[in-house]
């Protein structure tokens, strides 16, 4: 029998990463984690979810006591900008977290090898300089920023920027153009738009926010251009020059058409995200990626190489850090023999813009062509506008959506636009785990006046009864 140096060894210590290696080690089993940052978390953790959602929290308080929600609740101030002291409280967050993780491995027994991992072979993986053997390895490498073509990121010039870049730009852009209207670009366009700059977001699609229930990304166009961001929606960027301080964009529409230049003096490259597979050696254990260049598995998370696991961004599925925690929680117990799932059909999405849009489960569109026939679906909907808490705190944009099954009433997706969505949204993943019907929501009490009143009320509606509107 091989002795190996662990009997795990996860390669990446993001969202999905870590989780793997604390679960694997509180089962029992001897762990280390490859991590080539000089800290641990990841992407989210360090320039992804938590330092975006430390600059969107910010400027919502500069935004509304510059523009007004303050002064109509009888706060009166005239706020002064101080980017870097926002910054900092951003990389504070950032620092907090990420040592916690540190923290957790320690109590945990997980050894951290800091190092870029590669396959030596399907048991063995060069860290650094260090050979590491393990009986099994999870790659869990995450993603990073998909490049446009013709358009050529250099963070360090704080002129064409990626995501990472978006979040230290040392001054407010007077002009940025956002490429791409997805959850990264416009979360991140929006923060620098309360801040103060303009704000142009091109997306190539006829619609913002892909993926998307279809009344959710038509509300969201509305609720955008409301808050002050030009829409170029059906319109694709062919190139960028760069000259001095200012971008200059050639743009045209999808279907084609004329040229048009648009400039800037700051353009944030946000069109998707691509797994991380490169550099990782996995033609030296014969291990081939998909067309998307994804790492295929079976439902337990096992590679075609045995021994050799995958989560998270890498492989088929949403790039979320929830789904990837998941995984990896899931991943480390099939691992030690016990029973790990993941409910692929229950993965919630949430834009953590203000308000926030959230969703779990199908789509209007995906559940009738499930479902083959409109007729076989019933949609309830219900505006935050009626919603009592929605009202008072002075937030009453979006509603509420339930798709449920018609002959079952089993639910089937809920979407929602609120203030506080995300949130409210983990209220309809636990009931469709469970296999809940739009009368059970429905049936189940609700603290008032609460913004999640507004999912039984929805809930209500699915039959044609609801009592506040």
């Amino acid at each position: 029998m091989a002795e190996y140096d662990y009997d795990v060894l996860v390669i990446g210590a993001g969202p999905g990463g870590y989780v793997a290696a604390i679960r694997a080690a509180q089962l029992g089993l001897k762990t280390a984690c490859a991590e080539s940052r000089a800290t641990l978390g990841g992407t989210c953790l360090n320039v992804g979810c938590i330092p975006s959602k430390a600059m969107l929290h910010a400027s919502e308080f500069f935004d509304a006591a510059a523009n007004g929600t303050m002064a109509d609740m009888g706060i009166e101030v005239q706020p002064t900008l101080n980017l870097d002291k926002m910054h900092a409280q951003r990389r504070d967050a950032v620092e907090g977290l990420t040592k916690g993780v540190a923290f957790l491995f320690k109590k945990n027994k997980v050894d951290w090898k800091q190092g870029h991992a590669t396959f030596q072979d399907a048991h063995t993986v060069k860290v650094g300089d260090e050979m590491v053997t393990a009986k099994n390895v999870i790659i869990a490498t995450g993603s990073s920023v998909t490049p446009l073509p013709g358009v050529e990121v250099d963070n360090d010039k704080k002129i064409v920027v990626d995501s990472t870049g978006a979040l230290e730009l040392p001054a407010v852009p007077k002009k940025m153009v956002v490429i791409g209207g997805g959850v990264i670009g416009l979360e991140l366009g929006s923060v620098w738009n309360r801040l103060g700059a303009e704000v142009i977001v091109v997306e190539y699609l006829d619609k913002l926010l892909p993926g998307m229930d279809d009344d959710v990304r038509k509300e969201a166009a509305k609720i955008f251009k409301k808050q002050g961001l030009e829409l170029r929606l059906s319109t694709k960027v062919t190139g960028c020059t760069v000259k001095g301080k200012t971008a200059t964009l050639t743009l045209e529409p999808a279907a084609g058409g004329e040229a048009t230049t648009l400039d800037a003096d700051c353009v944030l490259v946000s069109i998707g995200r691509r797994p991380n597979t490169e550099g990782l050696g996995l033609e030296n254990i014969g291990l081939e990626v998909n067309k998307r260049g994804q790492i295929e598995t079976d439902h337990d998370f096992r590679t075609a190489v045995d021994g050799v696991w995958a989560i998270g961004d890498v492989v088929p599925g949403p790039m979320l850090a929830h789904k990837a925690e998941d995984e990896g929680i899931a991943c480390a117990e099939n691992i030690a023999g016990q029973t790990g799932i993941v409910n692929h059909d229950v993965i919630p999405g949430v834009v953590y813009t203000l308000p926030e849009f959230a969703g779990v489960g199908l789509t209007e569109e995906e559940a009738i062509a499930k479902m083959g026939d409109k007729a076989k679906i019933k949609v309830g909907k219900f505006p935050m506008m009626a919603n009592s808490r929605a009202k008072t705190n002075h937030e009453p944009e979006g509603f509420v959506k339930i798709i449920a099954e018609a002959e079952s009433d089993r639910v089937l997706g809920v979407w929602a636009i609120a203030s506080v969505a995300g949130t409210m949204i983990a209220e309809a993943a636990v009931a469709m785990e469970f296999g809940a019907t739009s009368e059970d929501i429905a049936y189940t009490c609700h603290a008032h006046p609460t913004h999640a009143e507004a999912i039984k009320e929805a809930a209500m509606a699915v039959q044609g009864k609801p009592i506040h509107i």
